[in-house]
């Protein structure tokens, strides 16, 4: 098969069913997603239609689980490039010769100064540091990364926070149902053999 042939075979299976819903097309491929479906109802042996549904419903809200995941470490990763830009730039800035700032550093060098250099030294975080001699290679970049991200005002985090709970919910809410069928089905032979 050709790569044109293969790539209209992905978009045929993102078109159809829960995979258009969960599946990015430009993003994601609906052949990973196919296998990653297929994976999870292995597990299940869906007898009714509901219980299919149920289960490809479980795979969607898992698969979605992950992107999450990936979104975190994405915007981690994104947030560690800036911080790296930054402390690029700071160093450079740093490297150039200016007198009069040097000059006037010598000749004021106040107490409040002396605390935004802390704080610029800390990546922007005043963490409360007394001393200079730390430097700032020592503090947690992870950390750092996420006090930025946590303080952007759109909240990133925190938004997807909120949507990957609602997922969880909504699987277990899957898990839950599907056990309770699970748990019907001896009963049903049992009162079909006693009438």
């Amino acid at each position: 098969m050709t790569e044109e042939g293969k790539g209209t075979s992905r978009q045929n299976a993102v078109r159809h069913g829960l995979t258009a819903e969960t599946v990015i097309d430009a993003l994601e491929d609906a052949e990973d997603y196919a296998a990653f479906e297929m994976a999870i109802t292995a597990d299940y042996d869906a007898q009714s239609a509901v219980e299919r549904e149920l289960v490809l419903r479980l795979a969607s809200m898992l698969w979605r689980l992950r992107r999450a995941t990936a979104i975190e470490s994405g915007l981690f990763k994104i947030q560690a490039r800036q911080l790296l830009q930054c402390r690029q730039q700071r160093k450079a800035y740093q490297k150039r010769p200016n007198v009069v700032d040097g000059m006037y550093r010598d000749t004021v060098g106040t107490e409040d100064e002396t605390r935004q250099n802390e704080i610029d030294r800390a990546g922007g975080v005043d963490i409360g540091l007394q001393s200079t001699t730390v430097p700032a290679d020592q503090f947690d970049k992870v950390t750092r990364s996420f006090v930025h991200l946590s303080n952007l005002p759109t909240y990133p985090l925190d938004r997807l926070s909120r949507y990957e709970a609602t997922l969880w919910r909504q699987a277990c809410q899957i898990l839950f149902i599907l056990q309770c069928l699970e748990r019907r089905k001896p009963w049903a032979g049992l009162w079909r053999g006693g009438r």
